[in-house]
């Protein structure tokens, strides 16, 4: 039997997280700013680096993007693209 090699879900924190403090904006802030259904849950794993769905990444994006009145791209957020 092959064993696939297991692909790492955890990968450290994330750029999100500097972004978001450098810019003073807590996780109630994106959950507030969203315009799609967004948890708090869903910002605590994207700045901890568990590894997010590409709609999940989107989600968190626009909402900063919309707390912040900022742009920016996935690759400024994340590492592991």
């Amino acid at each position: 039997m092959d064993q696939q090699e297991p692909i790492e879900r955890n990968l450290g924190e994330q750029p999100i997280a500097r972004v978001m403090a450098d810019a003073g904006i807590k996780p109630h802030d994106l959950v507030a700013a969203s315009t799609v259904p967004m948890t708090h849950k869903m910002v605590a794993r994207a700045c901890k680096g568990r590894r997010l769905t590409l709609n999940t990444q989107t989600i968190v994006l626009k909402a900063l993007q919309a707390a912040t009145g900022k742009s920016f791209t996935l690759d400024e957020l994340f590492t592991y693209r």
